[in-house]
């Protein structure tokens, strides 16, 4: 654990309370951060031992409502670090000639949805807030996924979520664009195969394990959650006060074996 403290000071909310999520939770706190978490499971939230909300992103109003909690509680926003997704495989999620309506609108309301309603609302916090001591006045980061830069049909033909995780992509390069002028950051994450719960399918198929091994050499196989959570320190620090428009990939070298 880290004993640095790059987020000293700053009020940083976190979408999400398992695996990345709560991993980043963690060591936002350990970097001097005043972390909130919003999630739909309260147990979760509670295990933590942080101050939270609770709310199923995906509904408009409760979104809403989350932020409305941490704004009563904090004077500012200074990063949103949107984790907050699943997989849509028990929807139906796969390649597009057999994926339902269904299984295509349950999957983006997982993933892309939450993305988005964290992020405009975090928007609309750090647009009316003053410059922090950074001159900007807040970071975004929104996570994606390795699969919408590299598709491995062979083992994760989930049309959907690959989808939702382009998408992600796109929002966060128009956001930057748009709201730069403003002192407000937007840059994502892609991650490879990284040992979280949603993870347990892949990390217990030796197929994926041992594509993991050959495609993420860096790591020898499935990434660490604290691996992902340093990029996002960086990030929502200011450290990275010059940083917007990007996509990091944090996979192992996925990308590049």
């Amino acid at each position: 654990m880290s004993t640095s403290t790059r987020l000293a000071g700053k009020v940083c909310v976190i979408t999400g309370a398992t695996g990345m999520a709560a991993d980043a939770a963690r060591r936002f706190t350990a970097e001097g951060a005043q972390v909130w978490v919003i999630d739909r499971d309260r147990d979760q939230c509670q295990a933590l031992g942080l101050p939270f909300a609770v709310a199923d992103l995906r509904d408009e109003a409760a979104a809403e409502a989350a932020f409305a909690t941490v704004r009563r509680a904090c004077p500012r926003i200074d990063a949103l670090y949107a984790v907050a997704g699943a997989s849509g495989r028990p929807l139906g999620d796969g390649p597009a000639h057999e994926l339902s309506l269904a299984a295509w609108e349950g999957t983006l309301a997982l993933n892309a949805t939450p993305a988005f309603l964290a992020a405009r609302e975090a928007l609309r916090v750090m647009l009316g807030q003053a410059p922090g001591p950074s001159g900007t006045r807040g970071s975004l980061v929104l996570m994606s996924s390795v699969l919408a830069l590299s598709p491995t049909p062979a083992l994760f033909a989930t049309h959907a979520y690959v989808a939702a995780k382009a998408a992600t992509i796109g929002l966060v390069r128009a956001m930057a664009a748009t709201y730069g002028e403003r002192g407000i950051r937007v840059n994502a994450l892609a991650p490879a195969l990284v040992r979280t719960p949603m993870s347990t399918r892949a990390a217990n198929d030796p197929a994926s394990v041992a594509f993991a091994e050959r495609r993420q050499p860096l790591a020898g196989g499935f990434l660490d959650a604290a691996d992902v959570t340093e990029a996002a320190v960086y990030l929502c620090g200011d450290e990275s006060r010059a940083v917007t428009g990007q996509v990091l990939a944090v996979d192992g070298g996925w990308t590049v074996t």
